[in-house]
């Protein structure tokens, strides 16, 4: 056998795309000469991307024991064991690497990198700083930069470095996607029209150009999304690590259930499921409340953690270890209130430490990968047809999916306008969702209705300095006076849910629609405009209303959105009568009913457990 020709050949293919040709060729070098560095290097690096980071890691350390003076086999040992979430060894491995080349740009990027995973970012950070005074050329060196920066809320600096380390990497397509989402949580606008259509394209080619929960605000495409979230599933969770439930069929007198969300605290999931866990019943369910970070001391943390059975805070421990102790609990069902949001831990299920696994709430669409065997939903966010864009099986609940609650007694006292900062006499146009749902096309139609109802004003939330400087900008630019926006600030749940009573008529965004900022605004009789579309998050309000008897409200398109709008402000009676409607409504609707809405949820578990449960009687 010619070694250097077979090598070669491998080689060519590699080069070429062709990892399965290339992949055998390696294999025959290697079972040639079996420290053949370069064929172990250049093999890993295929089991590496292809999702199969163990072998990965196995080959590449056999490589650094041939050459240990290698620092490059380091930094891919690095990177390795970071996918593995082995950090404080991938941290070892680059100290090596650095000691054999003090300017490896390579190894003090990935340190930058360890050092975001393990959230320690003013160490992040300074590594990236070395990377780049090493070369100021090293465009991903400074796209990571300003993912550091936009954590610690430097955000115009991390736009500029964005833009700056896209400029020097185009390829870098992860970074185009993190920069339109941070300008879109500033309704940034400026490169929308570019970037927007760009990330499709790119994640039609199979790219992991865009976070899912980002893609969603701009993209209603069910097919494109489910694409979006395969892509970056396999993207950041290579692999499948060995289950931590292997088919065991457990005894017990009642289903375990255990919650796992970074968002037991003051954050709309936490508002939603605030009253839920309390109307479990205890004589059928054991529930188990696990905490991710950040932690919180607030009193939507205290009641959630008052009225679960168990409370176990997991902030400090990996993904294993938290999937270890699920397992160790002996849980039948585990529910994934994240989703892909932030602070989330997709990790903890990739495990599989429990026989089922849930994605429900936090997310409004597929999570793409197998970890996941559910995905509760209801039939106006999921309706028939629409299950072929989940690769979950769809559990759908006979009301709305989403749990809901109307507390009048911890509502604050109504503030009058002048108190909110509202023109007595106006018609209050109202949209509190969260500003990054915002998208210059909705905005048009809003300007457009400011216009043509006079002494209008439209109440948003200004989430920053910089997104209020930026909407009022964006107003002007349409032709429409900064003193017709009103920006409302953060404020206690009860004093907001208080103050939404003083608006007219919400105005909801498009295509990522209102969800838990629907509720709310429902359950204080504020009537919604809503457009409905063809994914799970265009279709949440849109439920809602129909759930309510108000399906009038929804509109099929933008154009019949606007003209909805516009009749309900020039009609005072016929709003009125819907007010009217709207509260009859809430006095008996099933969908603010929180204690029914758990007996469907109990439901839907039993359901899930049906082939374990067969399993036990057998």
């Amino acid at each position: 056998m010619d070694l250097k020709a077979s090598f070669d050949a491998a080689v060519a293919h590699h080069r070429a795309g062709r990892t399965a040709e290339a992949e055998q060729g390696y294999r025959a070098v290697l079972a040639a000469k079996p420290d053949h560095e370069f064929a172990l290097q250049n093999l890993a690096q295929i089991l590496r991307f292809r999702g199969d980071p163990v072998s990965a890691l196995r080959l590449f350390q056999m490589a650094g024991a041939l050459v240990p003076a290698d620092a490059n086999v380091q930094v891919n040992i690095a990177r390795v064991l970071n996918l593995l979430g082995r950090h404080d060894e991938a941290l070892l491995a680059l100290d090596r690497a650095l000691a054999i080349d003090p300017a490896s740009k390579d190894a003090l990027n990935n340190k930058g990198v360890t050092y975001q995973y393990m959230r320690r970012y003013e160490e992040a950070l300074a590594f990236f700083d070395q990377a780049i005074a090493c070369d100021p050329a090293f465009g991903l060196a400074i796209a990571n930069r300003a993912i550091i920066l936009e954590t610690l809320g430097r955000l115009e600096a991390a736009i500029a470095d964005y833009r700056r380390g896209l400029a020097l990497d185009p390829s870098n397509v992860t970074a185009l996607g993190a920069k339109l989402a941070l300008q879109l949580k500033l309704c940034d606008w400026s490169d929308y029209a570019a970037d927007a259509p760009r990330i499709r394209q790119l994640v039609a080619e199979g790219k992991a150009a865009d976070q899912p929960v980002t893609f969603i605000i701009h993209t209603d495409d069910p097919a494109a999304q489910l694409s979006c979230a395969r892509r970056y599933a396999a993207s950041h969770y290579p692999g499948r690590p060995a289950p931590l439930w292997r088919g065991e069929v457990y005894e017990h007198d009642r289903i375990r259930v255990a919650y796992v969300s970074s968002d037991f605290r003051i954050h709309a999931v936490g508002h939603l499921v605030s009253e839920l866990f309390c109307h479990h019943d205890r004589s059928r369910f054991e529930v188990t409340g696990y905490a991710l970070g950040p932690r919180a001391d607030d009193e939507v943390r205290r009641r959630i953690q008052g009225d679960l059975e168990r409370f176990v805070d997991v902030a400090d421990m990996d993904d294993l270890a938290v999937a270890q102790a699920i397992r160790s609990a002996e849980t039948d069902i585990v529910i994934d209130l994240n989703g892909f949001t932030t602070h989330c831990r997709t990790g903890i299920f990739t495990y599989r430490p429990a026989p089922i696994q849930i994605n429900y709430l936090g997310y409004p669409g597929t999570m793409g990968m197998d970890a996941y065997d559910y995905v509760i939903a209801d039939r106006h966010v999921i309706p028939p047809g629409s299950e072929v864009h989940f690769t979950e099986k769809v559990i759908r609940l006979p009301g709305s999916y989403q749990v809901n609650s109307i507390r009048q007694a911890e509502v604050a006292p109504t503030p009058t306008r002048a108190e909110a900062g509202l023109p007595e006499r106006a018609f209050v146009f109202a949209s509190f969702n969260d500003n990054k749902k915002i998208l210059p096309e909705m905005f048009d139609v809003w300007m457009r209705l400011l216009k043509a109802v006079p002494d209008s004003v439209l109440w948003l939330f200004g989430n920053s300095d910089l997104t209020v400087r930026n909407l009022t900008a964006e107003a002007v630019r349409r032709g429409v006076s900064a003193d017709r926006l009103v920006f409302a600030r953060q404020a206690p749940m009860d004093q907001h849910l208080a103050r939404q009573k003083l608006a007219d008529l919400f105005l909801d965004t498009f295509p990522y629609t209102a969800h838990t900022t629907a509720s709310d605004a429902l359950g204080m009789g504020l009537p919604i405009v809503t457009c409905t579309g063809q994914g799970f998050a265009s279709r949440v309000a849109a439920g809602l209303l129909r759930e309510l008897g108000l399906g009038e409200l929804v509109a099929e398109d933008i154009d019949a959105y606007e003209r909805l709008a516009l009749q309900l402000a020039g009609d005072p009676d016929r709003l009125a009568g819907i007010r009217a409607r709207l509260a009859a409504a809430l006095a008996t609707a099933r969908v603010f009913d929180t204690q029914a809405v758990c007996r469907d949820l109990e439901r839907a578990f039993e359901l899930a457990m049906e082939p374990i449960s067969a399993k036990r009687i057998r």
